[in-house]
């Protein structure tokens, strides 16, 4: 077992797990063991699996990442306050007071990338587990996981379309692999654009998508698709499928997301306002964890100014409803 396998190890035994019992399953209910489709269906059923494991983690990544939004005009307020002060006293405070803003909020300025990382071992998994599949038929290559020589070659040997199942665009001369597979790459890169582009279109409000970090995102709006195009020639039929399902889920869980969750300030926020006002509902929408988190800190901040001796101005009673 080469370095790379010793520490996929539990990833790799996890998917094959789930990839086989599938295959068993559909075997089962009278599919036939060497049929493509019966290898495509398991293929939907471990991505199902694997996405439905990953949604409660998500749901909280993605409640917390609206906290974060919620309170950054708080955390803007507390980076001027330190600003320029570079003594040890307080950029302790500074983090003693920014970390105190996240705890009390609920949120997590580590969690957004927390389902990513989690997914990326199973996918890699699981490209070893396709992308070994014909040398492991061919017994080359010692199985990996519950993957046994006899179904790696079941799956070596099916085909969709008249497309084999392990080849790819770049080294199989078959011209029904080349087409699926470039149908595949196409739908792939179709499905990452829209996803990226419904996100920064309807979940931004007009300050975040006017921000730095949001124009490099619209630049790799474009960019992707052409990295998953470019590398997708490489890809096994079968690892192609996965991929693209993959995608389809992350677009309908991101609908879904954008709709009931909306960002604040946002498009998909007013909408949601709306929505819920013809239903006679209250948008309730996420909640930080300390609901009056933002009016203790207005209050304090009030004090504090009137302590100085500065003169707070009134606001008049139009102003402060439309705040």
């Amino acid at each position: 077992m080469g370095f790379f396998d010793a520490i996929l190890f539990p990833f790799i035994w996890f998917d094959s797990a789930i990839l086989v019992g599938f295959e068993w399953l559909l075997t089962r209910a009278g599919l036939p063991d060497t049929s493509g489709w019966t290898w495509v269906l398991a293929i939907v059923g471990l991505v199902v699996t694997l996405r439905a494991l990953l949604t409660p983690l998500m749901i909280r990544q993605i409640k917390s990442q609206r906290r974060l939004q919620m309170v950054q005009p708080e955390l803007v307020k507390i980076q001027a306050k330190y600003k320029g002060k570079k003594d040890q006293a307080s950029q302790k405070a500074f983090q003693e007071e920014t970390f105190g803003l996240y705890r009390e909020a609920g949120a997590n300025p580590f969690g957004a990338c927390l389902p990513i990382l989690i997914q990326m071992p199973f996918f890699f998994a699981l490209f070893r587990l396709l992308n070994t599949a014909e040398t492991v038929a061919e017994s080359r290559m010692e199985p990996l996981g519950l993957f046994t020589q006899e179904l790696a070659a079941k799956m070596a040997g099916s085909d969709i379309f008249g497309a084999g199942l392990t080849s790819t665009f770049l080294h199989d001369q078959d011209i029904s692999a080349k087409i699926l597979s470039l149908v595949l790459i196409i739908v792939m890169s179709i499905t990452q654009f829209i996803t990226s582009h419904q996100l920064m279109r309807q979940n931004m409000s007009p300050e975040a998508l006017n921000s730095p970090m949001a124009r490099q995102q619209q630049i790799l709006i474009y960019i992707l698709p052409i990295v998953f195009a470019v590398t997708g020639v490489n890809f096994p039929v079968a690892l192609l499928i996965y991929w693209t399902v993959s995608n389809f889920w992350t677009m309908g869980q991101q609908f879904f997301v954008i709709r009931n969750m909306p960002a604040p300030g946002s498009p998909a926020e007013q909408k949601y306002r709306d929505r819920m006002a013809r239903k006679g509902r209250e948008a309730v929408g996420i909640q930080l964890k300390n609901p009056n988190l933002i009016a203790e800190r207005n209050a304090v901040d009030t004090d504090t100014v009137r302590q100085s001796g500065q003169r707070v101005q009134p606001k008049s009673k139009k102003r402060a409803k439309k705040r």
